[in-house]
């Protein structure tokens, strides 16, 4: 479904051009500090405004709608919305028959028999990604201060010299094009022995809750796909490690170069020009994205392991 956790519950709702989108979270313990401007430094990294990111301008100011009192959680569900100010809608009308390339639109029609809100990617854009990362604000209070989660981009476009990003992303938007990337999330101060062998162990948990975030498309940890180039004698480390886990971060096919789509309506392929407001480079704002995503997952994990404890 819409949710994420056992102890600690992510749920996401909302829509790209509805009234609102928002997060509520289950299992937030109780006497925590907590107010609007908690969010503030996460939200504003995520933020619109430098070269390469959507030129929709949003205020994403948080607002704490349940789980709250007198400036402490309360141990009940906390719910934080985000209004959706500034919407042109009508830039996606012709998506109904004309679904963008490597995008969820026609997926997302045939799940729900055409009775999808197609506006802006509706309940699949990443536009949503805002109440994970105010779930990420609220996870890394829970783990503490032992817990040090930090994120960075390492490669966009197959660069890895921070100083050419700026010029890689001009020249694609030069070119009415997009880039990708690849961002690195370390975590140190992570208790041992999270997490239960095979299907919930740190890096399956963590990787699951990666993959949701809609630009996604793939996950390694540690050496990675390295590893498989190396020998046994290569491929061992120190007991004491942090986790580092890199994210690759695709282009984004909504650019303003023509496109071939399907048609679905004829069934025939036809020309696409995209409108609407896209990120030519979506890892610039990823970045705090998959740093909240790890710290959800690896707070999950933390309650889970202190309620076991005798």
């Amino acid at each position: 479904m819409n949710s994420f956790g056992r102890l600690f519950r992510v749920s996401i709702f909302g829509e790209s051009h509805g009234l609102l989108v928002g997060v509520t979270l289950d299992g937030v313990p109780a006497g925590i500090a907590l107010d609007e401007k908690s969010f503030e430094k996460d939200l504003n990294r995520r933020k619109s405004g430098k070269r390469g990111t959507t030129p929709r301008k949003e205020s994403d100011l948080p607002e704490i709608a349940t789980g709250l009192f007198q400036g402490r959680t309360t141990g009940a569900p906390l719910t934080v919305l985000f209004r959706n100010e500034n919407t042109l809608s009508g830039d996606y009308a012709n998506l109904v028959a004309h679904p963008r390339p490597s995008h969820s639109d026609w997926v997302a029609a045939r799940k729900f028999g055409g009775f999808n809100d197609y506006r802006g990617g509706g309940h699949f854009s990443g536009r949503l990604t805002l109440g994970l990362v105010a779930a990420g604000v609220v996870a890394k209070k829970i783990l503490g201060r032992k817990v040090k989660i930090e994120s960075r981009i390492v490669e966009i476009d197959d660069c890895n010299n921070p100083d050419d990003f700026p010029k890689i992303v001009e020249e694609a938007l030069r070119a009415q094009d997009s880039v990708g990337g690849i961002v690195e999330c370390t975590a140190t101060g992570v208790p041992p022995a999270l997490g239960e062998p095979f299907f919930d162990s740190v890096e399956s948990t963590m990787s699951h809750l990666l993959f949701s975030i809609p630009a996604v498309k793939g996950v390694e940890f540690g050496a990675g796909f390295a590893a498989a180039r190396m020998r046994g004698s290569e491929h061992n480390d120190p007991i004491i490690n942090p986790v580092v886990v890199r994210v690759a971060i695709k282009p984004t096919a909504s650019i303003s170069s023509p496109q071939i789509t399907l048609n679905t309506e004829s069934g025939k392929p036809e020309e696409l020009r995209i409108k609407g407001r896209h990120d030519a480079c979506i890892a610039l704002r990823a970045s705090v994205v998959v740093e909240a995503a790890a710290a959800v997952a690896l707070c999950d994990l933390t309650l889970i392991a202190r309620s076991l404890r005798p």
